[in-house]
């Protein structure tokens, strides 16, 4: 047993000594902490699979709830917004259009929100050991993406219910819209997640903002009754939102019957740029939430 531990004791002593921790930098630190989450991946893939499970814990339905709420959502804006207050006759498949916007907005959602409480909810383990903070937040992202893939299931299903399948260049926008909704959430998901170590009325703060934004983006509304109500300098006002920008995006992709419709000049440069400024802002966030990590056991 001794020469075990002896033997032991010689192979750590002959280690060589490795920062415990992302290096300073915006360069060389970001490409440390890539090669960091990199290492970990299969420890990502385990929270994320954790994620899942702990959300629908003793549940009976399981995954069936991630579906449920939506739905739910949308019988709701439906009935109250497309039947009582006329919607569903000034827009034509009212529920693909309501649909489609709910399923951005729902993946949108849930990665801040969750993302925000990831580091805190993880206190127990990030106390015990060290690893790249960073995969908790991306394990949000992870669970997220599984419900969001069930839900646009949903969504295609529906553009074939009604007939108006979604083809040629107009699946373009999918992957556009996606890729700046996901690179936005992540960006925000590490910031609020370090912020909310230190403050944690930030997560609380968190809900009341995505309540706005809800409101603020055309999901129960279309950007024609939006357009109509305000002026020009307003309108780009209203579209310097990226939430805007993904919405009408995936409406592009599913609404087919929105084909006729009102829509804002050049929204595949504008999802673009968008993409290139959230790509600067993940950059930022990141760092940010590196510099801030260093006190989360000590805060936790």
């Amino acid at each position: 047993m001794n020469d075990h531990r002896s033997a032991r004791s010689s192979a750590l002593a002959s280690e060589p000594l490795r920062i415990a921790g992302p290096r300073p930098g915006f360069v060389v630190g970001t490409l440390q902490s890539i090669r960091d989450i990199h290492a970990q991946r299969e420890l990502l893939g385990m929270l994320t699979r954790r994620e899942l499970k702990a959300k629908y814990k003793d549940s009976t339905l399981g995954f069936l709830w991630s579906l449920l709420k939506p739905l739910a959502l949308l019988l709701i804006y439906y009935v109250a917004i497309g039947r009582f207050l006329g919607a569903a006759r000034e827009i034509p498949d009212f529920a693909v259009f309501i649909y489609a916007g709910l399923t951005a907005w729902t993946l949108y959602s849930e990665i801040i929100a969750s993302g925000t409480a990831s580091i805190v909810v993880n206190a127990g383990l990030i106390k015990k050991v060290y690893l790249p903070r960073e995969v908790f937040p991306l394990s949000v992202v992870g669970s997220a993406l599984f419900n969001f893939t069930i839900q646009l299931g949903v969504l295609v299903a529906a553009t074939v219910a009604v007939g108006a399948f979604p083809t040629g260049s107009r699946w373009l926008y999918l992957p556009l819209s996606l890729a700046v909704l996901l690179v936005l959430a992540t960006a925000a998901a590490f910031l609020l997640s370090a912020v909310n170590v230190y403050l944690r009325d930030v997560q609380y703060l968190v809900e009341i903002l995505l309540m706005i934004f809800f409101w603020a983006s055309p999901i129960v509304y279309s950007w024609a009754l939006a357009s109509g109500e305000i002026g020009r300098w307003l309108q780009e006002l209203y579209l310097a939102n990226p939430m805007t920008l993904v919405i009408l995006g995936f409406q592009e992709t599913f609404w087919v019957s929105g084909d006729g419709e009102l829509k804002p000049d050049h929204l595949a440069e504008r999802l673009g740029v968008a993409l290139l400024v959230g790509i600067l802002l993940l950059w930022l966030c990141q760092r940010v939430f590196a510099r801030l990590q260093a006190n989360f056991a000590q805060e936790l």
